[in-house]
């Protein structure tokens, strides 16, 4: 019923948002490559990370009441100097990324992941998805928070089943 009203107010605006994102899929399928012939997993030791991101993310966001876009700032900013413990390691130099994907996940709200076990498991989806699309959607923006997205609904569609 809101989209409906909205579509009606705004219709100009919503139909030049699917055209640019139709023009978008359109020439980023066709200019970039996407396809790949070798196909790699992410260590497991890396992608433990994710739920220890997505907790210390969490308990910043809800339980030190800070809100979820500072607590992301502040796992981001300190996972940043992960590398710098010992910058000749090539396993800290990849922690960055699976902490901040973990992040993502932490950055939900309270009524969307209303308990720390909901928020490992979650960390813990996004963690198998991180591991298995190491070279899927390269050169694409937006991977972690997609993964994030995608671990937090799985986790939600089991909750919604089977609780």
């Amino acid at each position: 019923m809101i989209i409906k009203e909205q579509y009606t107010a705004n219709n100009v605006l919503i139909s030049t948002a699917i055209i640019v994102v139709i023009l978008s899929t359109f020439f980023g399928y066709r200019y970039l490559d996407l396809h790949h012939h070798k196909y790699n997993y992410e260590r497991l030791s890396v992608v433990i990370w994710v739920p220890i991101g997505a907790l210390l993310c969490y308990i910043i966001n809800i339980y030190l009441g800070l809100g979820s876009v500072l607590a992301a700032g502040i796992i981001g900013v300190l996972a940043s100097f992960v590398p710098k413990i010992n910058s000749q390691s090539n396993y800290l130099k990849k922690l960055p990324t699976v902490i901040y994907c973990g992040a993502f996940v932490g950055m939900s709200s309270a009524q969307i992941t209303p308990s720390i076990s909901f928020v490992i498991a979650a960390g813990c989806i996004t963690g198998l998805l991180y591991m298995l699309s190491k070279n899927l959607f390269l050169g694409i923006g937006g991977k972690l928070g997609a993964l994030a997205f995608a671990g937090v609904i799985i986790v939600s569609l089991i909750h919604w089943l089977y609780l």
